[in-house]
């Protein structure tokens, strides 16, 4: 049970950085940076060691460059969201996009779907519509932007996640998760520094104390959300659906709390209500494969 606590406050702690990141005025895309060198630090470190050639020469070497880019697209839109958009609206459409992955299993590998997961993958799309819902302000104005951002990260986070599910089921077993995790973040990184170089402003405020300490806090957090999973996972405790519906239900509802008592985050009527349906809808997608 300790690994699921743990899970929980580690992805909570993403969100509540970006936002912290965003009241202290430091570069989003700086602090990504740093915190994918620090990831790629922590990954190499905990894997048993392993030959660059062996990576060079993977069958899973293009998917972890695919991967690698898409995380660091989603991780900026993540950040952005959580600035904008706002934390508890950004959780429910990062984790809702598990039906996607869901989904996609059930298509390309033809898994078992019954009524209860039917009903699931339902009210999670309703959940998320109902989440990011926004009305226009006096004058009539919607700001497109804060509907389009949570939208893009549930499907940017649903077509991630339905691609590592095709790398673990094709090319990477347990033996090989870490070194290809670790794989990922070190594309993810490369692929911020080679977009660095056409943006050489970047680098202006590179050796700031503050971004190095806050960059090095979200990679740390970054790295412990995945890592304490596997322990999670791993640990037998439950079975894997039961893990990540705890997990996801957790951090929902710890980052809707933390929003709204310490960020003073407003949320509409419906917000509220997609919000305590994304519960509800974790709770159905977790008991459809007991």
């Amino acid at each position: 049970m300790i690994w699921l606590i743990l899970t929980t406050l580690s992805t909570t702690g993403i969100f509540v950085l970006f936002k912290i990141l965003d009241k202290t005025k430091t570069p989003l895309f700086n602090a990504i940076i740093i915190n994918y060198i620090i990831a790629s630090i922590f990954g190499f470190w905990l894997t048993e060691s392993i030959s660059v050639n062996t990576i060079i020469n993977s069958e899973w070497l293009n998917q972890s460059i695919i991967i690698g880019i898409l995380f660091i697209i989603l991780f900026f839109l993540v950040g952005l969201s959580s600035q904008k958009v706002g934390i508890s609206i950004t959780t429910v459409a990062s984790k809702m996009s598990v039906v996607l992955p869901m989904i996609f299993a059930i298509w390309a590998f033809n898994e078992m779907i019954g009524i209860i997961k039917i009903f699931g993958i339902i009210a999670a799309m309703v959940a998320v519509s109902l989440s990011v819902y926004k009305k226009p302000d006096k004058k009539g104005n919607l700001k497109l932007i804060l509907i389009l951002l949570p939208l893009l990260l549930f499907v940017g986070m649903g077509i991630v996640d339905s691609a590592v599910i095709y790398s673990k089921e094709h090319y990477v077993d347990d033996s090989l998760a870490s070194v290809f995790s670790a794989t990922v973040f070190s594309f993810a990184l490369l692929s911020g520094l080679i977009f660095s170089i056409f943006r050489p402003k970047i680098f202006r405020n590179f050796l700031s104390l503050k971004l190095w300490i806050l960059g090095a806090a979200l990679g740390i957090v970054n790295f412990g959300s995945i890592y304490l999973m596997i322990k999670a996972l791993n640990s037998g405790v439950f079975q894997n659906s039961v893990v990540y519906g705890i997990a996801n239900i957790g951090i929902v509802s710890l980052s809707v709390i933390i929003g709204t008592l310490f960020f003073k985050e407003k949320l509409s009527i419906i917000n509220k209500v997609g919000i305590v349906l994304s519960i509800f809808a974790i709770g159905l997608l977790t008991i459809a494969d007991i």
